[in-house]
């Protein structure tokens, strides 16, 4: 029986690949973020080249899961103290939750320095060597080997940290929100921790939902009559629909219709910038800016739920 045929890998010169780092492998590295998902374990979206932090800029920013900030700097020859510092920088100016340093070769010493930045710091740090490979006459490929990243331990530290501050900063949110004059619409809610409040809009399965996140606050009639409701969940998405025009100008707002494709419920939402990561002295004009909208919210839909036709 003969023998498969066994091809030999060869390393190939990362700049016989990628000739120039910003141009090449940084844009390469953009439109393949999967391949650097792989080798550190994150599922990183929204990936920008080169955005400003201060005088200085960023090779690529990208969002995790959690919609935290990843900053990824790009290096291909042998790791520096220049680029640990830009690494530090960059993560201070952007407020970001991990780093990222992908070099060709890292220094023993600065492997040590990543791995006591995770032991250290609140941060997520990953050191990745970059290797170009191919075998036989094949196209070169990428090889990305993550060299040091944050041991389970401290990442799971970080998260519970980061969940109780949330946690903390949303019931003082919702605190100091339900004790406005004209909240009275949820005033009798006990402030939690969730992302939102709600209270009945007096149709049952259509609630007054108040919803925070870091960066805005939302004023919604949520409309979700339980399970197995999705068809009169849009029945009253539509009947409310038909009155669009009159309930989108007596709001003074912009006004979000959303059918919510693919899941059952159905929302009518008001969005403000400004949310629970804002300044705290922000909060009671970003609040004021949201009891408004649901007030004008409630008040433009009541005439409309009450000719509603139901199921039950």
């Amino acid at each position: 029986m003969t023998s498969p045929a066994i091809g030999k890998l060869q390393r190939v010169a990362l700049r016989e690949v990628w000739k120039h780092e910003a141009y090449d492998f940084t844009k390469w590295l953009q439109e393949n973020i999967d391949v650097l998902n792989t080798t550190v374990g994150l599922n990183l979206v929204n990936v920008d080249r080169e955005q400003a932090a201060g005088s200085f800029s960023i090779d690529l920013v990208a969002e995790d899961e959690g919609g935290g900030t990843v900053i990824i700097e790009n290096q291909l020859e042998k790791s520096n103290h220049d680029h640990l510092g830009k690494l530090i920088t960059y993560l201070t100016a952007m407020s970001a939750r991990a780093a990222i340093w992908i070099v060709a070769e890292p220094r023993p010493e600065h492997v040590a320095a990543v791995a006591w930045l995770n032991e250290s710091t609140g941060a997520d740090f990953f050191l990745v060597k970059v290797e170009a490979v191919r075998i036989g006459t094949s196209p070169a490929a990428p090889l990305l080997t993550l060299i040091v990243g944050p041991s389970k331990e401290t990442s799971v530290r970080t998260q519970k940290h980061e969940l109780a501050e949330r946690y903390d900063i949303r019931l003082n949110w919702w605190t100091q929100l339900v004790s406005l004059p004209g909240a009275k619409l949820h005033k009798h809610i006990t402030p939690g921790t969730y992302s939102w409040i709600g209270t009945s809009s007096g149709v049952r399965g259509l609630n007054l939902n108040y919803v925070v996140t870091q960066d805005d606050f939302a004023a919604e009639l949520y409309i979700d009559r339980g399970k197995d409701s999705e068809e009169e969940n849009n029945s009253i998405f539509d009947q409310l629909l038909a009155f669009k025009t009159e309930i989108d100008e007596a709001i003074h707002h912009t006004v979000s219709w959303e059918r919510l494709e693919g899941r059952r419920a159905c929302r009518i939402r008001v969005t403000m910038p400004g949310g629970y990561r804002s300044a705290e002295v922000e909060w009671p004009t970003i609040q004021a800016s949201g009891v408004e909208a649901m007030n004008a919210l409630n008040n433009a839909l009541q005439p409309h739920l009450k000719k509603l036709k139901l199921k039950s």
